[in-house]
């Protein structure tokens, strides 16, 4: 039987800009964009009676049609939130090829392990959902993978199937027969060992010609995370559809007011020097319609509405006609789509990255007009999982992980000045601080005969700087040579910790680690991610 080598998890949330950053401290001139802190309980109560003045028995038995239960889940909690009165912590990302990177895992055990710690201090049922943003319609992102192969190599696969210049939502696309041939390409750069079968498995289920990656999407995440009690739910599911409509319509027929209530937020956050992660763009609505190029952006234009892509010009009867005929024509942008998650979930808190923190500062005054109060916004977890053969090499170089977060020939040189011997660095100093030495005493003693003999000094200076910066590198260039074995280690370690020149779990596939460490690997993860509200 194959034992799990040790693995290393270091966790914590990570990082973001100067916004979220501020967040992250409970700053007071931040609280105008985000509202109360996520580590207040009192937040999270406040909310709470905000859901409880406009959300009744009957819109929480609505919002249950639109959650899908995992086979592992217990659909008996969906009782209890509807009887009980309860609430729930929501997160989301758009589908990925088998499964995405590793960040969509800590983003659905965050939500669990907030929802487990609100309904404990609560006392009311509190549902963790992952909505899976099948609408979404970057082709080019959903549809690739990348992982660390057994050669210690990245690898970025994708499953090409659009027709050029059409941009559909990924729910709309089936996946292609080559989806088979990438599929086993992606499995035969994971390991085979006592844990692999029940991957492979699953898999080769999931991504399936005939299916979408929405499709497989949900298939693989629902059984990593069902059994920790995750639900999920569709942007495309059509509960979702039926019971957002008037969202969306909404949204249409106030688009020139909601666009000034955008406006004036991404005023106030330029004022107080901060960047926008979401533009607002003069014209635009938070609304696509599906048109000739795919998914494309609705724009006011001449009392009427235009397509951005194809330039279609459309009445609002036109888009009615056709949202008519097809529920699912009609969808929400990304500033639009946390409303329309808000009015069918009682929802208490958003989990996000640093990303989606950014863009939730610029829509609590959207929240308001459209007559809800914004969730609170919490902080995903992350998790740098350092394998025991990384952590030997970091050892043996003295490195912590960060050291590795820049390019590789800057450590390398780093790690070559420290192996230069003593006696070298000793020489060098000392011959350095000669010529600066001697190179003051010369100048003083020529610029006394003619102070213009100050320049050819100084020139005589840099000569001698710049030969010795020469003799340093060959020196460098020297240890490089002797000690290749280890750097070559080293420039591994960085692969697995930053692929592609980003933390791991950004670009890492979860089957990377479940193959080599198994499904135990989650409970660590779950058990880590604990948390603490005051």
């Amino acid at each position: 039987m194959t034992v799990a080598p040790p693995l290393e998890l270091i966790v914590g949330h990570p990082g973001g800009n100067p916004l979220v950053r501020a967040y992250f401290a409970n700053d007071p001139s931040v609280t105008r964009f985000f509202g109360p802190h996520f580590g207040s309980l009192e937040a999270f109560a406040s909310k709470a009676r905000e859901v409880d003045g406009r959300v009744d028995r009957a819109a929480r038995e609505r919002a249950v049609e639109s959650v899908i239960v995992p086979p592992s889940a217990d659909p008996r909690r969906l009782e209890r939130f509807v009887e009980e009165g309860g609430y729930m912590v929501t997160t989301g990302q758009q589908p990925g090829l088998f499964g995405g990177p590793l960040y969509n895992i800590s983003k659905g055990l965050t939500a669990v392990r907030l929802a487990e710690a609100l309904e404990e201090r609560l006392g009311r049922p509190v549902l963790p959902l992952f909505w899976v943003s099948s609408e979404d319609h970057d082709w080019a992102e959903a549809s690739q993978a990348s992982v660390v192969g057994i050669d210690n190599q990245v690898h970025t696969l994708t499953v090409s199937a659009l027709q050029e210049g059409v941009t559909p939502s990924v729910h709309r696309i089936a996946l292609p027969d080559s989806v088979e041939a990438t599929r086993n390409e992606f499995l035969g750069l994971l390991p085979k060992t006592d844990f692999s079968a029940e991957y492979f498995a699953l898999l080769e289920e999931a991504f399936q010609p005939g299916r979408t990656i929405g499709d497989g999407f949900h298939t693989t995440l629902q059984h990593l995370l069902g059994r920790f009690g995750l639900f999920f739910t569709d942007g495309a599911h059509p509960a979702v559809k039926r019971d957002s409509a008037g969202v969306l319509w909404a949204e249409l027929a106030r688009a020139t007011e909601m666009e000034g209530v955008l406006r004036g937020t991404a005023e106030a956050l330029k004022s107080g020097g901060y960047d926008l992660q979401v533009p607002i763009l003069e014209g635009s609505i938070n609304l696509f319609l599906d048109g000739p190029a795919g998914r494309e952006r609705l724009y006011r234009q001449d009392g009427g509405f235009r397509l951005r892509a194809s330039g279609e010009h459309l009445s609002a009867a036109q888009i009615r006609a056709r949202v008519a005929k097809d529920a699912e024509a009609l969808s929400p942008n990304v500033l639009l789509r946390p409303i329309v998650e808000s009015s069918l979930f009682p929802t208490l808190a958003y989990v996000g990255g640093p990303g989606e923190m950014a863009y939730f500062a610029q829509l609590r005054d959207y929240f308001s007009a459209h007559g809800i109060a914004m969730p609170v916004i919490y902080p995903r977890w992350a998790a740098t999982l350092v394998e025991g053969k990384i952590r030997k090499v970091l050892d043996k170089f003295g490195l912590d992980v960060a050291a590795l977060d820049r390019p590789f020939h800057e450590v390398a040189g780093d790690v070559a000045r420290e192996e230069v011997s003593a006696d070298v660095r000793a020489a060098l100093g000392k011959l350095r601080g000669t010529i600066g030495g001697g190179l003051a005493e010369l100048k003083r003693a020529a610029t006394a005969v003619d102070k213009t003999l100050a320049g050819p000094v100084q020139q005589v200076g840099a000569q001698a700087n710049a030969a010795l910066d020469d003799v340093e590198k060959k020196i460098l260039q020297a240890v490089k040579r002797e000690g290749e074995i280890g750097l070559s280690q080293l420039e591994k370690a960085q692969v697995h910790l930053f692929p592609l020149g980003k933390p791991a779990e950004r670009v890492q596939s979860p089957f990377y680690y479940l193959t080599r460490y198994g499904g135990s690997l989650l409970d660590q993860l779950y058990e880590r991610f604990r948390v603490n509200l005051s």
